[in-house]
């Protein structure tokens, strides 16, 4: 019945049934007929008006003549006798019956069973329609009696196997489950010598770092049965459901054994237990509570390795993460240039690459991507080559790729005034060249006047460390000053008057920059290295969901006053490099106006003084003429762009 083909068709043949039944018994129900007695009948027979009796066992159905009175009657015979030892017991003459045509019906067992069936399949038809129902409520997966069954997908070492060749970036989680897949394939190895494995294994990094892909590659390895499941399959809407799945699992997988039973997100039933809002009973620490016994109820000869993943360890529960129970904490971490590049190497395998594709320099123009951002950069990028129609994928793909992918999609059909469009160019400009004049200031990267996202324009550095975790004093202040840099171009070009909401995305970093400069970071040499500020947790929410003061309002307002000098002295500054480096300024904006994009080699060219190499572009954009600032514009609405400036990891 779990066929979905074979149930249809019991569900078709029971309303055919069910339908049959009804029409039979519709049929077998004759017209209302006049009803004579034997008496009345003897004396149509003497009369000589009755022309055919059909018997029924004791049923008598009489057919008259034409000229008689009456049509079709019916009559009921008693006793053992016939109908004609009756008829003649009454007084008719054998002559008279001789005349009269009699069909005997002999009883029938087809018929027997059809009267049967007309009354019986109706009802049957009725319960079987309310059954079917009941089925299609609870789901193929989640039957009637069948709730505590396991969810978990089964993947059979037949099957297409994930290896270690196929996970890249990771080489020292890969080392750590190598052992896991070792003591899988040569158990005795480890056992002759007392020793033994680690129980559970937990996969710990942000999404997209590839724990799903490295647990399989770890089956794949081990040649084993892999048990998949989510935590969040566990708990249902009945009481006791998860503790009846988790056993159901770990019951399967001791039967399979050696097996891997992996969980994703485990932090959907391992959260810290007691956090719960009521006091009620909860369905989630039962199944919480079950994982627990049956991993530390594990022997050492099962083989049964439980590998589970989260990106929330800190939420989870202490008895969950102790010796026994996950003994080894694997962390998979954002890959580094190396990493990245190897990750290219594994996902541009059956591609078709141009010859001028350089993975090394893919690698260091994406810090930050994981392993799933760089899968998408790959297809991204064979999606655009496909839509040229060229036959192999460019560098030019990937590099607008990675564009896709960070910044979001050009969106060169908005029409934007001739007004924005200068704003927008100084404004970009105006990060640029601070970034560019500050000897802490990052590279630029691209700059671009043409819409991205939510944003007007946008200025994309080139971090000198693209994998840097820490942050310095004197780079912070530079991001303040560059972030600042766009509304310092402003107020250089315009009046105060005409300044614009272009820089609101810039004030909510630098105040942002600012505040963790002072209160998480101690770089306030006024204040001195202090944390301010107390973060409340309550894990049943997700930790983190309000800030408590811990300082007094004298604190507060010498945290407040040394902000606002942070970004007065970034804003001062800014001002100083647009004003020292206006020629710099003036020739951005006048090639992002005629270009709108402006590539790292050329902003290298242009300030240097050189000549700037000329790309060739798909759609050249509307003629502007250079703007000699200060110019007088009218007075129009401003534009509402915002320059995005993403901190490195750790910041």
């Amino acid at each position: 019945m779990n066929n979905p083909k074979i149930r249809n068709a019991f569900v078709y043949v029971l309303i055919f049934l069910a339908l049959a039944a009804i029409l039979y018994s519709v049929r077998a129900q004759t017209p209302a007929k006049e009803v004579l007695s034997l008496g009345e009948i003897r004396d149509a027979i003497v009369r000589n008006e009755v022309e055919k009796i059909a018997v029924a066992e004791e049923n008598l159905t009489v057919y008259f003549m034409p000229s008689s009175s009456h049509s079709i009657a019916v009559a009921r015979v008693e006793g053992k006798s016939t109908a004609a030892e009756q008829l003649v017991s009454l007084g008719v003459p054998q002559e008279s019956l001789a005349r009269i045509k009699w069909d005997v019906q002999r009883p029938s067992d087809w018929g027997n069973i059809m009267a049967l069936l007309s009354y019986s399949l109706p009802a049957v038809f009725v319960v079987g329609f309310i059954y079917f129902m009941m089925r299609q409520a609870q789901g193929t997966n989640n039957q009637a009696m069948q709730f505590g069954k396991s969810r978990a997908r089964v993947f059979n070492s037949d099957q297409p196997a994930i290896t270690f060749d196929d996970v890249a970036g990771v080489d020292e989680s890969k080392a750590e489950l190598q052992e896991v897949v070792e003591f899988l394939k040569e158990p005795e190895k480890f056992v002759g010598l007392g020793a033994r494995i680690p129980k559970g294994v937990l996969l710990v990094g942000p999404p997209g770092t590839g724990k799903t892909l490295l647990a399989k590659a770890c089956a794949g390895e081990a040649g084993v049965p892999f048990y998949s499941i989510s935590g969040s399959e566990f708990v249902e809407m009945f009481v006791g459901v998860g503790a009846s799945r988790v056993r159901d699992l770990f019951e399967q997988a001791k039967r399979q054994s050696p097996c891997i039973i992996f969980v994703d997100e485990i932090d959907a039933v391992g959260r810290q237990r007691g956090a719960g809002l009521g006091g009620s009973h909860d369905e989630r620490e039962q199944t919480l509570n079950q994982i627990l016994v049956e991993m530390d109820g594990f022997d050492t000869d099962t083989h049964v390795i439980v590998v589970a993943a989260t990106n929330r360890p800190d939420i989870l529960d202490p008895a969950l993460l102790r010796p026994g129970r996950f003994d080894r904490r694997v962390v998979i971490d954002r890959p580094d240039i190396k990493g990245r590049e190897a990750i290219f190497k594994v996902h541009v395998k059956g591609k078709p690459l141009a010859p001028d594709v350089n993975l090394p320099l893919l690698a260091k123009a994406t810090p930050g991507l994981v392993g799933a951002d760089i899968e998408n950069t790959v297809n991204e990028a064979a999606i655009l080559a496909a839509r040229k129609g060229q036959k192999s994928v460019t560098m030019a793909d990937f590099d607008e790729a990675i564009e896709r992918v960070v910044l979001g999609p050009e969106r060169k059909s908005r029409i934007i005034s001739p007004r924005e469009r200068k704003v927008t160019a100084y404004h970009e400009a105006g990060h640029a060249i601070v970034s560019q004049a500050l000897p802490h200031g990052d590279p630029v990267r691209k700059i671009t006047i043409i819409p991205r996202g939510m944003a007007g324009g946008l200025t994309w550095y080139l971090t000198e460390d693209e994998d840097q975790r820490l942050a310095t004093r004197a780079w912070l202040k530079s991001k303040l000053a560059s972030a600042l840099g766009g509304r310092a171009a402003e107020e250089l070009i315009y009046s105060e008057d005409e300044i614009t909401t272009g820089a609101s995305n810039d004030l909510e970093q630098v105040t942002s920059i600012a505040r963790r400069m002072v209160m998480r970071w101690g770089m306030s040499p006024k204040l001195g290295p202090i944390a301010y500020g107390r973060k409340d947790e309550l894990v049943f929410l997700g930790r983190e969901i309000s800030e408590q003061r811990d300082f007094s309002e004298n604190v507060a307002h010498e945290i407040d006053a040394e902000v606002r000098r942070l970004v007065t002295e970034a804003h001062d500054t800014a001002k100083a490099m647009v004003e020292k480096w206006r020629v710099k300024l003036d020739e951005t904006a006048n090639y992002l106006l005629e270009n709108e994009t402006l590539e790292m080699d050329q902003f290298e060219a242009l300030w240097k003084g050189e000549p700037i190499p000329v790309r060739v572009v798909e759609a050249k954009p509307p003629e502007v003429p250079p703007v000699a600032p200060p110019a007088e514009t009218p007075n129009t609405r401003p534009a509402t762009g915002a320059s995005p400036m993403p901190l490195p990891a750790g910041a």
